[in-house]
């Protein structure tokens, strides 16, 4: 084997240790001591239902708006559209922190929209509305870019055909452009729903932590870490099965999106 091979199998260990076996640490200790043996009498069973319904309707929020949102930018050709594109995404860079003060700044009390919404009787930091908010605001470019490859994947054939049959407008995008690029949309919904999952910065400077109202998993676990170790671990351990189910889940939808798209280009 040559020495440029025995280095790159190296360098690739290393990385590969380092990405796993904090991971593998957290498992053991898990395991070691028994950590969820504590947990039904604690504060994570509250963190968790929290965590379900807001992700659930983030998901649902995320498909309402950035389904036609993906769809314009994927097939429309307009002017500044890469910029808008880009700003559409700068979240998904964006320090969390900085994008829970963007949405304080915005929607909070003395914020730009602030005094509208206390005028109508609507207060929205450290609510769940705000959760679903910060969770939103970070994790919906996942979708968008995700749906813009789906959408840009369904051939221009087919649905030049299906036009020419008589289907038009939303019926076109309901019954054909919309199956067609089912799995894409699929994948980066459950990519999106896993990022809300795990929203920690944004979610902490808009909503708060209040315990049963805007106190999340990742947040239980930043509260209780130096009073219930053990909680944590097993709230940590809970997130990351669910993200790496997450993960499967959309790698398989995306395989069969690849699938579909190389089919379509035979026919």
């Amino acid at each position: 084997m040559r020495l440029s091979q025995i280095g790159i199998l190296t360098l690739a260990s290393l990385g590969l240790t380092f990405l796993a076996l904090p991971i593998a640490a957290l498992v053991i200790r898990a395991i070691t001591t028994r950590a969820w043996e504590g947990a039904p009498g604690s504060l994570i069973p509250d963190a968790i239902s929290l965590s379900f319904i807001t992700t659930l309707a983030t998901a649902i929020f995320t498909l309402l708006f950035g389904t036609p949102l993906a769809y314009i930018f994927a097939r429309r050709k307009f002017r500044f559209k890469r910029l808008l594109n880009v700003l559409i995404e700068l979240p998904i860079v964006l320090p969390p922190a900085v994008a829970g003060l963007a949405l304080l700044i915005t929607f909070g009390r003395r914020g730009l929209l602030g005094p509208p919404l206390l005028a109508l009787g609507i207060s929205l930091p450290f609510t769940v509305y705000a959760v679903i908010m910060a969770q939103a605001f970070v994790a919906a470019p996942f979708y968008i870019r995700a749906a813009q490859i789906g959408f840009r994947g369904v051939p221009v054939e087919i649905e030049d055909a299906a036009r020419v049959d008589g289907a038009g407008g939303w019926r076109l995008f309901i019954y054909i452009t919309l199956p067609l690029s089912s799995h894409a949309l699929a994948a980066g919904l459950i990519l999106s729903w896993a990022r809300a999952l795990g929203e920690f910065g944004a979610t902490i400077l808009f909503a708060g932590s209040l315990q049963g109202r805007t106190q999340t998993m990742p947040l239980l676990i930043y509260n209780i870490i130096e009073q219930d170790i053990n909680a944590a671990i097993w709230t940590g351990l809970i997130l990351i099965g669910l993200g790496l189910l997450a993960l499967l889940l959309s790698q398989w939808l995306s395989s069969l999106a690849q699938r579909n798209l190389h089919r379509s280009e035979e026919l």
